[in-house]
């Protein structure tokens, strides 16, 4: 008499038993309660997209983004999203790295700190970078004081405002691939008599490349996205702080083409951002 092989009795228990029939299509298919909202949320996300497509001056395009002002703009955002994430670049990687790295009491306050710009309101880091780094902030009024420094309302608070809001998206990165990368090799390059910096520049910093170009193009492109602290520290002055969204905002009151041009610019980023990211954030398995 042959005795039953216990795998297919597991088998037949997770399947519900021997009776129940097989789901088709490997139980795959989506279940009509499922599928219709996400149908509807994927039209939600979806939609807008395309109509902004469908409503866009193809005909005048060109002569859209060739004006002046959107030039303009369209220089002074790159301009400062570059600045920025260069910024963030260097005061963020090492943030990073201590966060990964080095045991100290707080670390998880520390932490919870840097990343509450990612929830925080974009207008509420602009008003706290007022009463920061303002004329009478509280870092601001020395600044002004002994070096004749004057961040708010100009490009350089632009800047200021950018970097604020897109640093955390850089050290999540950083500190997410250092905590990945194998800490070893770091620890064997000092034993072999390498300080500390120099096994982070020779050895950790070329180990963890591909997370810190992820996290510097994530940031670049959120700051090149920022409205809410940009308008409220640096204000919205064209040539000096209007950069391309806060140009939009002003363009849909008086020139709806316009801001459907630099909208369209804007999406095309977005995408091209998502499109090198591919490997890292559109995985499908």
């Amino acid at each position: 008499m042959t005795r039953a092989d216990p795998s297919d009795t597991v088998t037949e228990t997770l399947r519900g038993g021997p009776r129940r029939r097989r789901v088709r299509g490997g139980g795959r298919g989506a279940p009509l309660p499922l599928l219709v909202p996400a149908l509807l949320g994927l039209a939600f996300l979806v939609v807008p997209l395309i109509a902004l497509l469908v409503r866009a001056p193809w005909r005048s395009l060109p002569e859209q983004l060739t004006s002046a002002d959107v030039w303009q703009a369209l220089q002074l955002s790159l301009l400062c999203a570059t600045a920025a994430t260069a910024v963030s670049l260097v005061i963020g990687v090492p943030l990073a790295w201590l966060l990964a790295r080095v045991e100290f009491p707080g670390r998880g306050l520390v932490r919870a700190l840097v990343t509450l710009p990612l929830v925080l309101p974009p207008v509420v880091g602009g008003v706290a970078l007022l009463m920061a780094l303002g004329r009478n902030g509280v870092v601001g009024k020395w600044l002004d004081a002994w070096f004749g420094i004057t961040l708010p309302f100009t490009t350089a608070g632009v800047v200021v405002a950018e970097a604020f809001v897109a640093m955390p998206f850089l050290v999540i990165s950083v500190e997410g691939t250092l905590r990945a990368a194998d800490p070893r090799y770091e620890e064997a390059a000092t034993t072999l008599g390498a300080s500390r910096f120099t096994a982070f520049r020779r050895v950790t910093l070329p180990l963890i490349a591909p997370g810190v170009a992820a996290g510097a193009v994530l940031a670049w492109a959120r700051a090149l996205g920022e409205f809410g602290a940009t308008i409220t520290f640096a204000g919205n002055f064209p040539g000096r702080t209007q950069t391309m969204p806060l140009a939009v905002y002003l363009a849909l009151q008086s020139d709806p083409e316009a801001a459907i041009a630099l909208s369209l610019v804007l999406l095309a980023v977005s995408v091209a951002v998502l499109a090198g990211l591919r490997d890292r954030w559109m995985a499908t398995r």
